[in-house]
């Protein structure tokens, strides 16, 4: 039997049995070298996991390479019908998946709630789609022969998952590898293991084959994948996190001409125009800015208001950000969560310190919250200038920087002078300048009177420094398969 833990949600009475070991080949390795998993809300410890090496990502590759063949062969119906499965079993199981993500990445439990659903949304969009990846066929622009273009799978894949949604992300890349016909290696970030554990788990009940999906768990991530992008075997690596390890993982892919989708880091500009209702503009920017504690990559992290509505919306705001409940993420009613480790809590500490002195003035909030675990006050910042050293970076933390501008034209200029191109927000009550803003934004994504924007069946990432590819829509799929030409003589 495989080595498991207990984990008990506080406050309740519901416990949950998760495997603690690595799955590879179709079956739970357990290691004596493990690692510990804290909770963010106590900063104490409550299970721990085996601690893989490279010479387990190895041990993955070869399951994987071995498999791809049946796998890719499987019916599209049939794969889509496992992926289906999976479904059934994550809505099944979908208060244990809830409380681990609240415990590993100390998100509220609204918010854990909010991310079983979208994960849910994902992974039956593209058990969908299995069944429903096309090719072509035509004439040669000489009519003397036919075109046929067709697709096939990448073949084994690399999924490197981040811990700030330790259920959504994980989950989209496995369902789109698996409805492309994909056989992959799982690599979870090492804060959030026991959702993902849970997620093997349910991927082996649900029925798909061993070999498919396997999990190494580890806290050298930089060793598996320099193995991993070393063997001509792996064929794809999807990687969300930030710029720096995505930067690299382009470079290992190089060697072999691995395909590359990243999905990395945000800056993403919350512009408000003076014709926009700023209520609604204020209860979108609450919910863009402060879920998850502002630990998203998609979380507005530049507010750009126009000047005529500048001291309306900063009002409103201060008010709004000033009722927000701070506290583990198991109590009701808590708003904002936790950050996920003290090393991220003393950064912006120094940060918000730093540029209030220089800067800024801190409307709200600017300080960690004492006791345990942690945690951080939501803040805002009213920033006396653009100040590059600050605008530039991404913040991932519950800080709120505001900033005055006179025109849309520096709106715009301001929102694109950033390395970053994922995401950015506009507020405007004329759907005319909603549509011509969008198209000057430099970012893959523009959220127009909304603050929320992730849905399964939309493209889902950046440009520039912010990333390759898509995941989403059509595109997920797309990002798994090779296109084939086959020239047919008809004559």
């Amino acid at each position: 039997m495989p080595r498991t833990t207990t984990v008990n949600f506080p406050g309740s009475a519901r416990h949950h049995t998760i495997p603690t070991g690595l799955h590879v080949n179709g079956e739970w390795i357990d290691l004596e070298d493990t690692f510990d998993v804290v909770d963010p809300a106590t900063g104490e410890a409550f299970a721990s996991v085996s601690d893989g090496t490279k010479a387990h990502a190895r041990a993955a590759l070869d399951a994987a390479h071995a498999a791809q063949t049946s796998w890719a062969d499987l019916a599209p119906r049939v794969r889509g019908d496992l992926a289906h499965a999976v479904h059934r079993l994550l809505i099944e199981r979908a208060d244990a998946f809830i409380d681990l993500m609240v415990l590993e990445s100390g998100k509220p439990r609204s918010e854990a709630i909010g991310e079983m659903a979208l994960t849910l949304d994902f992974v039956k969009w593209l058990a969908e789609q299995a069944a429903h990846v096309h090719g072509s066929f035509s004439r040669g622009s000489r009519g003397n022969f036919r075109i046929i273009a067709t697709t096939q799978p990448v073949g084994p894949s690399l999924l490197i998952s981040p811990w700030n949604f330790p259920l959504l992300v994980p989950g989209r890349k496995v369902a789109a590898a698996l409805a492309a016909g994909c056989t992959a290696i799982l690599k979870p970030a090492e804060q959030t293991p026991l959702t993902s554990a849970l997620l093997m788990q349910t991927i082996v009940d649900a029925g798909i084959p061993p070999g498919v999906i396997n999990l190494v768990h580890t806290t050298r991530p930089g060793e598996l994948s320099t193995e991993l992008m070393g063997d001509q075997r792996l064929r794809k690596v999807s990687f969300t996190g930030s710029i720096s390890v995505g930067s690299l993982m382009m470079s290992q892919a190089a060697r072999n001409i691995i395909s590359v989708q990243l999905e990395l880091g945000g800056n993403s500009p919350f512009i408000v125009l003076d014709d926009a209702d700023v209520q609604t503009a204020v209860a979108e920017c609450v919910a863009a800015k402060f879920r998850n504690a502002g630990q998203a990559c998609v979380a507005a992290n530049r507010i750009i208001l126009q000047r005529r509505i500048a001291e309306e919306f900063t009002e409103l705001f201060v008010d709004e950000v000033r009722k927000l409940v701070v506290g583990p993420g198991y109590r009701q009613g808590v708003d904002v969560g936790p950050m996920i480790s003290e090393k991220q809590r003393h950064a912006i500490s120094r940060t918000v310190e730093k540029v209030s002195a220089e800067k800024a003035d801190a409307l709200v909030g600017g300080k960690p919250i004492g006791g345990d675990g942690y945690f951080f006050e939501p803040t805002v910042l009213a920033m006396r200038d653009t100040a590059p050293e600050f605008s530039c970076q991404e913040l991932f933390a519950p800080v709120a920087p505001l900033y005055v501008v006179d025109s849309i034209d520096e709106a715009v200029a301001f929102a694109n002078a950033t390395r970053y191109g994922l995401a950015a927000y506009l507020f405007t009550r004329n759907i005319s300048r909603a549509v011509c803003i969008s198209d000057r934004l430099d970012v893959g994504m523009v959220g127009v009177n909304r603050g929320l924007m992730a849905d399964p069946a939309a493209p889902f990432g950046g440009i520039k420094s912010s990333g390759l590819g898509r995941e989403g829509g059509q595109h997920a799929l797309e990002d798994f398969l090779e296109t084939k030409y086959i020239a047919l003589t008809t004559d």
